[in-house]
Formats: C-alpha cells, sequence, structure tokens
C-alpha cells in the first residue's frame, strides 16, 4: 500500500491523470446509463449524450497514456541521477541517456581528495571517464584488512570508486564499513569485495573494471599499476627518504627541499588499458592532489608519460589551491608546473586551470596556522613555461576546509572540449548541443553559488599573507641559526689545530739555535 501511494506524492505528476482518467470514467458511465435507461430520445439529446461519451472516452485513453508515459519518465529519471530537472520528457531523458554514453572520453590522473573532486564534476557531463589512481600507502602502518587479506594499497581506489557512483553517501558508507565482531572483525566490506572480484575475475584491474557494472558507476577506475609501488624522496641535502608517510616529517625537521620523486620498482608495468584509455582520451586531466605523492608518482611510471605526449588529447593540469607542509612549502603556480616538467619534461600539460576566487580570510588563516597558504599566482613566470592559463573561480569551503567545486572544474574542462568542436565547425554536433546546454545550465547555478557566498574584503596578493611571511621569517631564522652555529663549530676547532702546529714548530726550531 506504502508503494502505491508514492505514484501520489509532491512532484510525480501523476494526480491529475487519474483524476482525469476519472472525469473520464464517469462522462462514459453516465453517456452508457442515459443510452440504456432512456425510452425515447430526442435527436438533440441523443447528439448531448454521444458528445459526453465521447469526451469521457478520449479522457480516458489520454489519461491511461499519460500515466504510462509518466511512469516512463520516472523509471528513466531515475536509472540516472545526472538529468536536469527540465529534462521532464521521455525524449530528452532517453536522448540524454545516449549523449552520455556518446560524451567525450575523459582520463583523469591521480589520487585523494583531488582527483575525486574531478571525477564527482565529470560524471554529469559524460560516461567515458577513466580514473588512473596512485597505488601506495599513505604510511608505514598497514591496514589489518590490508594484512588479513593480503591485497594491494586499495584506498585511493575505492575513493574515486565512490566519487563516481550515483549516491556518494551510500557508496562510501558500504564500501568503507568495517565489520565489528566475529571472524571478520577490522575487515573492511571494500577490501573484501575487491579481493572476491579479483579472485573472480584473475587480477585487480579487470575485477575493478568489472565493478563498474556491479556497482553501477559511471566511467571507470583503473590502478595505475598492478604492482605496491612505494614513493621515495631525495632532499636537496642529498638525504633519501624511502617512506611517503616519512618525506613531510623529513623536509621540514632538515629544513631542505625535495629535490626528486622517485618510485621504486621503477620499472614496474602499467596496468591492462592505462596506455589504451590515454591514447584514446578526448582530455587527460592531471591534478589536482599532493604534487610529489599522488601526481608526479602516477607519471612516473613506465610508458605513461610517453603515452600522455603522444596522445593528441587535450593535457590539461589543475593547479591546487593551498601548498602542502614537507612538500610544496612556498611553491607558486610556477613551481608546481616546473615541478612536473623537471620530473616528466615537456609536452605533458599544456593548459593549466587555476583559482582566481575569493576565499575567506578566516578559512585561510586557519591553514596558516599549519604551515599551509594558497599557492601564489604568477601568471608571468608560468606562462614562461609555455603553458596556455585558464583563471577560474574552481574554489568552495566544504565543511569548513578549502576544496576544489567539482562542478567549476567540470565545466571549464567541458568548455574547453566545446570550443574545439565549435572551432572545428561542429556547432549542429548533437554532442556540442548537449554539452553546450548543460554548461549553460552549470555556469548560472555557479553564478547563483557566487552570488551567495560572503563578500571578503581581503585584498592581500595570494601566497603573501601575514601568516605566510611570518612562516617564512621563522624558516629564515632557523637557516641563519643552523649557519651561525656551523660557524661556531668551525671557530672552535681552528685554535686547537693552530696551537699543535706552533708547538711543533716550536720543537723543531730550539736545536738549531
Amino acid at each position: 500500500m506504502k508503494g502505491f501511494l508514492r505514484w501520489f506524492k509532491s512532484g510525480a505528476k501523476m494526480k491529475r491523470w487519474v483524476v482525469i482518467i476519472l472525469i473520464g470514467v464517469t462522462l462514459c458511465c453516465y453517456g452508457m446509463m442515459k443510452i440504456l435507461t432512456g425510452k425515447e430520445l430526442e435527436f438533440m439529446e441523443l447528439a448531448r449524450i454521444i458528445t459526453v461519451f465521447v469526451m469521457g472516452f478520449v479522457l480516458l485513453i489520454v489519461g491511461i497514456i499519460s500515466i504510462q508515459k509518466r511512469t516512463l519518465e520516472l523509471l528513466v529519471a531515475e536509472s540516472d541521477k545526472r538529468n536536469s530537472p527540465k529534462d521532464t520528457d521521455v525524449k530528452s531523458l532517453i536522448f540524454n541517456k545516449k549523449v552520455y554514453n556518446q560524451g567525450p572520453k575523459i582520463v583523469a590522473i591521480g589520487g585523494g581528495t583531488g582527483l575525486n573532486s574531478v571525477l564527482k564534476g565529470l560524471k554529469h557531463y559524460t560516461d567515458n571517464i577513466t580514473a588512473i589512481v596512485t597505488v601506495s600507502d599513505y604510511g608505514e602502518q598497514v591496514s589489518d584488512s590490508r594484512k588479513m587479506l593480503e591485497t594491494m594499497p586499495l584506498d585511493d581506489i575505492k575513493q574515486s570508486l565512490i566519487a563516481l557512483s550515483a549516491n556518494e553517501d551510500a557508496m562510501a558508507g558500504i564500501l568503507n564499513y568495517k565489520f565489528n565482531t566475529g571472524k571478520l572483525k577490522a575487515l573492511s566490506f571494500g577490501d573484501i569485495y575487491l579481493l572476491g572480484m579479483k579472485e573472480l575475475y584473475g587480477d585487480f584491474a579487470e575485477s575493478i573494471k568489472q565493478s563498474k557494472e556491479v556497482l553501477n558507476i559511471t566511467g571507470k577506475v583503473l590502478p595505475v599499476t598492478l604492482e605496491e609501488i612505494k614513493i621515495c624522496a631525495e632532499l636537496e641535502d642529498g638525504t633519501i627518504i624511502e617512506n611517503r608517510e616519512k618525506i613531510e616529517e623529513e623536509v621540514t625537521s632538515r629544513i631542505s627541499k625535495i629535490n626528486r620523486i622517485f618510485i621504486n620498482p621503477t620499472s614496474c608495468k602499467p596496468a591492462p588499458g592505462v596506455l589504451e584509455a590515454i591514447a584514446e582520451a578526448d582530455a587527460i586531466v592531471i591534478g589536482p592532489g599532493s604534487l610529489y605523492t599522488n601526481v608526479i608518482p602516477n607519471l612516473l611510471v613506465k610508458g605513461v608519460t610517453k603515452a600522455i605526449k603522444e596522445s593528441k588529447a587535450f593535457k590539461i593540469y589543475v593547479s591546487n589551491l593551498m601548498t602542502e607542509p614537507g612538500q610544496t612549502d612556498t611553491y607558486s603556480l610556477s613551481d608546481h608546473i616546473k615541478a612536473i616538467k623537471e620530473h616528466v619534461g615537456e609536452g605533458v600539460i599544456e593548459y593549466c586551470i587555476y583559482d582566481n576566487g575569493d576565499i575567506i580570510p578566516e578559512f585561510i588563516r586557519k591553514y596558516n596556522m599549519e604551515g599551509q597558504d594558497l599557492v601564489e599566482i604568477d601568471v608571468s613566470k608560468a606562462k614562461a613555461e609555455g603553458v596556455n592559463l585558464m583563471q577560474r573561480d574552481i574554489s568552495c569551503v566544504t565543511d569548513g576546509y578549502v576544496r576544489h567545486n567539482p562542478d567549476a572544474i567540470a565545466a571549464s574542462i567541458i568548455q574547453l572540449i566545446c570550443d574545439d568542436l565549435k572551432f572545428n565547425d561542429m556547432q549542429n554536433n548533437t554532442q556540442y548541443m548537449i554539452l553546450n546546454d548543460k554548461l549553460k545550465d552549470a555556469k548560472k547555478s555557479l553564478k547563483q553559488d557566487q552570488k551567495a557566498r560572503p563578500k571578503t574584503n581581503n585584498k592581500t596578493p595570494r601566497g603573501k599573507s601575514k601568516f605566510y611571511q611570518k612562516y617564512q621569517e621563522r624558516i629564515k631564522s632557523i637557516q641563519e641559526a643552523e649557519i651561525k652555529e656551523k660557524e661556531r663549530e668551525k671557530k672552535r676547532n681552528m685554535p686547537k689545530r693552530g696551537r699543535k702546529k706552533k708547538e711543533e714548530t716550536k720543537i723543531e726550531i730550539k736545536p738549531l739555535r
């Protein structure tokens, strides 16, 4: 009974057709009754009764057809949550589904919350998304679930599956659930599921690929390699760090920047489907995310960088909003681009999307206290790197944290693809028309969000806040103190050596006199 009543809830648009059917049935019954019970009917009376009966019959047919049509609309709409509220007719809903299936092929490379922001936005425009994800632990401590099941690191893979799902909250609850009792205690359901899929299909790459159908997600997720990789760093002072978790700690304690990142094993091969996805892509999105632990390591896997350089796709780098302690302290936009180029060379970045929106100072100070600041936008230096810059308002505040706006990033990427279609005189292409229409809706929504956002009087240049300057002064004072300490040690050692030499010379000279 409850299920039946749901058809009559507000917004279902069913009640009007039920009323029309009831009116039609009433008029038909009235007409039939008059014809069957009437003894002698005048022509005008008979014509009136027949007219009432025909009207009732027409209303009955229209009501039945409309209910069937509306039922189909609800079923199609429920099967895909990405449809716009204005897309309420069957033709547009089915047509949109076809466009999603034939949408642009986009590859997103990275890991962590940055990659998930890109995926959340892109899934509203196309089904052809491939997320290429880092396969590395976040530290020395391996989870109990991983130890018992003996699986490769799956955290970033699970988060990407969640980002591409229709119901993110429900999927997060399922994949991140940990059993509390029995033999399965401390085991993650997500790890058990992916291990079971691996046993069924033979390897992790295929099992994750098949999860698209099982979990009803948009696009697919691929590990960058089937081997567990160790992310290592070499600092400017020559120190080698072989643990991802220790990089921040060592950089901060030694006050020495990262010179280069490398992976171990160095000869690991990309997972099946990775190079093919890159070769077929219309756009390749790198970042945002931790530069040295989520972005660059993926590019160091054998064959990945070469495939990106040879691809005809748009190569887009989405810049980070904030610097990261122990990795990108004091880094500007151009420094991020340079770091990628120094590791993989030219030809990997053609476009760079960076943020030009205003962020409320109170949120910035929260990051400043942890040694972070807004990435300084040095446009002239970034342009000198041979990259096309795209300034967009791509930041937002979520749960008190400064995050990338998924819708704004996706709109920027799709706009680039639409501009290319327009440049090639493909304005009449169905893909262009639908994507362009969705972009207009997205831009309207983004403008409304920007108007609702509190205005800020923060005129401080990006990356030059008072907290940033204090942090810089502290670093400089520590470095100066270390230099002075080294000089003192040299002075302490020098007099001792001088005395020995003087004593030796005295002993040698005396006999000559």
